[in-house]
């Protein structure tokens, strides 16, 4: 490394520690990136790129009452000479300020393909053509009069403004949205209208509360519309603090088709959703039968959003159907708030409305107060120049003298001393006259009486010079005063603000809020009952674990056909409305719509594919869920308790754990509680009796022993009513019923008694 070093061939190098010299570079990186892409002005509300595009588009004169140019030759002047970027990037930039579906106040006018609420990308930028919109103007209003400051752009070859004169607070106007390094900033967009109000109030009241001006603008103003469900205090909170989020829902309506048939029509969709990806995920839910009640879903859009969801019955209540639309679509979103900006274009902060707002109207004083300083000079400058031309007609043969016969016309006239007589005298506090002395021209008034026309030296000119001098001096005076006055200052930017309000208000295309206000409503739980229509089927469920629903309620006794080695094990009726509990060896149970069970015309699809059973675990029982049924629940140890059903719905694939097992114990009974006592039968063909109050009530556990075995374990567990006895199948396979158990009554966890005679073999009750 020292040979390195010392080596004259390689120049100056400097020897640092690697952290600290990737440290110094990365936070450069990272302060380029917030200060010049990332983040807003608060001023103007701009990134530097579309500051430039501006700029640009305003130095080759693309008003907005004038041509169009391509869209090729604005990014690429823009790019040359300001912006050192990709082309692609810039005309991206562009193309978003055109399209009045992302911008809420377009400050391009596009001539071509742009985009649009698809999806779908802007054509490439030698087939497109673009202007400045009347909003764009109102940014760039007083430019040319020092408004701002200029800086040399990156070569060093032109300047560009430091940042934008911004007739109105286009921050909170179009928002903004960028990802820096270590911060972000996301701001919806709002009504100029309504910020105009804001800001006025502001002036008037400057200690203003932040939900103060809540009254004057109520929440985001989307350009697509929608509807906000946002509670008034979390918006206020949002608002506060600069960060939050709004709920926003899509604007529908129920359309009556006649004979009971309806359907609901959607006319505007949130912000930012793509509408071809929106239609996409709702074919997805058709699909999946996530909202089982949807039949269909068509886009009938045009020029206006128009998107038809129809019912698969017209018996489901429309408000049901869209708070599942709601829940598992982007028909709602949360759009979330964080005003970070650069406030004076130098310090990164998250701000309050409040704060945005104030450095806008900060912002707007001082371009007032340079406007009209950059006036006042030009006015000094006429007035000088009047001063002049008034003293060349009191003393115009003198005048028309020197330049006929002197050598040095300009020299002469400056030095000759003036008659000024006729001249009012002018107010020093609002005007000094920089003559060299009394009855002297300066250079520019002998400059410009040589420059005067001859047919400027008639009469009534000397009348119309003595008016205009009087009037620049009056609005001199009225300068001079706003400048050492506060109050004159802010009055005149209300003012302003109104002329903008009144200029893009609700009489501008598209000036009128367009997202509306509502209460959420409770969506959240729909039965599902409500969202399908109760039919009958006939669940079949074969050995392998192949499950299906076949139409209607067959007769339980007919012969079905399965695949090769397999044959039937679960066969009972049930309804499209009903869930099924599938409880497995493992002690999970695991829930399934019967709605989304494959149909009945082939084998079906195996169980484990629509939950996670482990191949290890067997299906102990499928029984159809009652909210307000109890189970009992045994391993093969012996062990169990009763547990609520409303306790044992998943929510997911993966079930839930409710008996809980170890090593080579299994899960065995499952069995719903219906009488006083319990049965239970172990390997040993001991029964045991006993009162189901003796049984614990759990959601999950291992357990309470229910009968004691030397050897063995369980074999199989019941409940019934005492009084009518317990009944099985005996080997010919009629129905025996035990009336007198005295002889197996016994306290839970006893060993029990022989089963009595006739009891199955297999060991199990009915």
């Amino acid at each position: 490394m020292n040979d390195l070093i010392d080596d004259p061939n390689m120049g100056e190098i400097s020897a640092e520690p690697l952290r600290r010299a990737i440290g110094e570079r990365y936070l450069t990186y990272a302060l380029s990136t917030i200060m010049h892409r990332a983040l807003p002005d608060a001023r103007d509300g701009l990134k530097p790129v579309h500051r430039r595009i501006l700029y640009a588009m305003r130095e080759l004169r693309l008003a907005s009452n004038g041509g169009f140019r391509k869209s090729a030759k604005i990014s690429g002047d823009v790019m040359g000479n300001y912006h050192p970027h990709g082309d692609a990037a810039i005309y991206d930039a562009m193309a978003r300020l055109a399209q009045d579906f992302n911008v809420r106040y377009p400050l391009v006018d596009g001539q071509g393909n742009f985009g649009n609420i698809d999806g779908d990308n802007p054509a490439a930028s030698r087939y497109t053509e673009a202007r400045m919109t009347a909003v764009a103007e109102a940014l760039l209003e007083g430019l040319n009069e020092n408004a701002v400051d200029f800086r040399d752009n990156y070569d060093g070859t032109l300047s560009e403004p430091v940042v934008l004169p911004a007739t109105f607070p286009n921050l909170l106007a179009n928002g903004s949205s960028g990802i820096a390094v270590g911060m972000a900033t996301n701001i919806p967009p709002h009504n100029i209208a309504e910020l105009c109000d804001a800001c006025v109030h502001l002036i008037k009241t400057p200690d203003a509360r932040d939900d103060t001006l809540l009254n004057f603008v109520p929440g985001p103003d989307f350009p697509t519309g929608g509807v906000i469900v946002e509670s008034p205090e979390s918006i206020a909170q949002s608002y506060r603090t600069g960060r939050g989020s709004f709920r926003l829902r899509c604007k529908w309506e129920v359309e009556d088709l006649g004979r009971g048939q309806w359907q609901i029509v959607i006319t505007e969709i949130p912000y930012q959703v793509q509408k071809s990806k929106l239609i996409e995920k709702i074919a997805e839910l058709i699909h999946t039968k996530k909202i089982p009640v949807l039949g269909d879903v068509r886009d009938e859009s045009a020029e206006d959003i128009r998107l038809i969801l129809e019912p698969r019955s017209k018996n489901v209540e429309p408000d049901l159907l869209m708070g599942m639309m709601f829940k598992h679509s982007d028909l709602e979103i949360r759009f979330s708030l964080n005003m970070n900006v650069l406030i004076d274009g130098l310090t990164p902060k998250v701000c309050s409305m409040k704060e945005v707002l104030r450095a806008f109207l900060d912002h707007r004083r001082e371009v007032l107060q340079r406007r009209s300083e950059h006036r006042v000079e030009k006015i000094d400058h006429r007035l000088e120049v009047l001063e002049g031309f008034i003293i060349a007609f009191l003393n115009l043969d003198r005048v028309i003298d020197i330049i006929r016969y002197d050598d040095d016309p300009k020299a002469a006239l400056m030095r000759e001393n003036w008659s000024k007589d006729h001249v009012r005298a002018m107010d020093e506090k609002s005007y000094v006259s920089p003559a060299a002395g009394d009855g002297e021209l300066s250079e520019v008034q002998a400059e410009a009486i040589l420059n005067m026309r001859l047919r400027s030296l008639r009469r009534l000119e000397e009348m119309e010079l003595v008016r205009e001098r009087d009037a620049l001096m009056e609005e001199r005076a009225g300068l001079a005063d706003l400048l050492t006055s506060e109050d004159l200052q802010w009055a005149a930017i209300a003012a302003q603000i109104k002329e903008t309000k009144k200029k893009f208000g609700k009489d501008y295309v598209g000036g009128a809020r367009r997202t509306q206000f509502a209460e959420a409503g409770d969506f959240e739980e729909v039965p599902l009952e409500a969202m399908i229509d109760k039919e009958p089927i006939t669940v079949v469920c074969s050995q392998m674990g192949w499950i299906r629903a076949m139409t209607g309620h067959i007769d339980l006794g007919r012969e079905l056909k399965f695949k090769d080695g397999d044959g039937p094990r679960f066969v009972f009726h049930a309804e499209t409305t009903d869930r099924l509990l599938v409880f497995g060896s493992n002690g999970r149970f695991y829930t399934l719509s019967a709605s989304n069970l494959p149909g009945g015309r082939g084998m079906g699809e195996p169980l484990r594919l629509m939950v996670d059973l482990p191949n290890d675990a067997e299906i102990v029982d499928i029984l159809i869920h009652n909210p307000q049924g109890k189970l009992l629940v045994a391993s093969t140890a012996g062990d169990g308790f009763i547990v609520p059903e409303a306790d044992v719905l998943a929510q997911t694939r993966t079930g839930k754990q409710v008996l809980n097992v170890r090593d080579t114990v299994k899960a065995l009974v499952c069995k719903p509680v219906n009488g006083t006592h319990v049965a239970v039968v172990g390997e040993n063909r001991k029964v045991l009796v006993f009162d189901i109050e003796e049984l614990p009530e759990m959601g999950r556990g291992k357990g309470v022993r229910l009968q004691k075995y030397k050897d063995g374990g369980m074999s199989d567990a019941t409940t019934f009513t005492m009084t009518d006895g317990l009944s099985w199948l005996d080997p010919a396979g009629r129905t025996r019923t035990e009336s007198d158990l005295t002889e197996w009554t016994a306290k839970r966890a006893s060993a029990g008694r022989m089963a009595p005679r006739g009891f199955p073999r297999d060991n199990k009750f009915t």
